[in-house]
């Protein structure tokens, strides 16, 4: 089954492990943790069977029920990595930057605000947020972390943009070489794919008790650009110079903010019409993300609900 995919692919010992872990981000109104209704897509056994080669893309199929648009992929796969905690060091990274271009006081470097935001979100102990600002201030010694974006193309010419964070440039930009070219792909010129994307502040908040009128009238209040709603969330759009005074405006009008960053949104998406390509440029983005000193991955692609559902058969 392809929960169970997941459970292995994400490093759960067993599917009970994981279904409580998956329960805990995923709750559903009306239902117990033992009437988790995830469990329909568990084998009857208990055993955990072979992983498919994009278990988790299966699961999503299954867990989002005609809404599994690859943005949508991506942000739940984000959010089984925080069952995990592998976006704590994404986290600290982005702290330590901050820190390092402007300080350490949050209330005089918004980056850092917004970084130690997204921390909290996540859950990230405090110790180890205080850990990353010391690093970025340089107070605990060893390498800096230096701030790098790697451009290149996958598969049939899918752009792609990698924010990385790095305290040896040298060691990154070949581990990135070599993932692009051992997939189908290649590290593009500074610029030559930046072009197709424009740069945008982005807010998330929890869609629960928040109809989408009220969350527009209120971004639009804030100094926002637009808003993009579905059942699960509101996603604030807001140019990049805005994007620190928007957030501050929501909050005060008592919206709780689940992320805000800068992210590159593609231009012109190139919807991939072929399930061996689209199984192609997969992995090759899971690999980008997957990446130790990956902050975030940008690309130009989109997956037909169609063509997932050929990845599953």
């Amino acid at each position: 089954m392809a929960i169970a995919g997941v459970a292995v692919a994400s490093g759960f010992e067993n599917l009970a492990a994981f279904e409580f872990a998956l329960w805990q981000e995923f709750p559903i109104p009306g239902h117990s943790v033992v009437q988790n209704p995830f469990k329909h897509f568990l084998t009857g056994n208990g055993t955990v069977p072979s992983c498919r080669l994009f278990p988790f893309v299966s699961s999503i199929q299954a867990i989002m029920a005609g809404h599994n648009k690859w943005s949508k992929v991506k942000h739940i796969k984000a959010r089984v990595d925080v069952i995990k905690g592998r976006v704590f060091s994404k986290c600290a990274h982005e702290i330590a930057l901050a820190a390092r271009s402007g300080g350490g006081d949050i209330n005089m470097n918004a980056r850092l605000r917004a970084a130690v935001d997204n921390a909290k979100a996540v859950s990230m102990p405090k110790d180890n947020i205080d850990r990353a600002i010391k690093k970025g201030l340089g107070e605990l010694g060893g390498e800096a972390i230096q701030e790098v974006t790697y451009e290149g193309y996958g598969p049939s010419g899918i752009a792609f943009i990698i924010e990385a964070a790095t305290d040896n440039l040298n060691r990154a930009a070949a581990d990135f070489r070599t993932i692009f070219s051992k997939n189908g792909g290649s590290v593009a010129t500074p610029g030559s794919v930046a072009y197709q994307f424009d740069r945008k502040g982005e807010i998330r908040v929890a869609a629960a008790g928040i109809d989408d009128d009220r969350m527009m009238e209120a971004a639009i209040l804030a100094g926002a650009d637009d808003v993009q709603s579905d059942e699960s969330e509101h996603i604030v759009f807001t140019s990049p110079i805005e994007l620190a005074a928007v957030a501050t405006e929501l909050r005060a009008a008592g919206f709780t903010i689940a992320s805000e960053k800068l992210v590159s949104v593609p231009q012109n998406p190139s919807v991939v019409a072929d399930p061996e390509i689209a199984r192609q440029v997969m992995k090759l983005y899971d690999l980008l993300d997957g990446y130790d000193d990956t902050l975030n991955v940008f690309t130009n692609f989109e997956v037909a609900d169609e063509i997932l559902e050929a990845l599953e058969a």
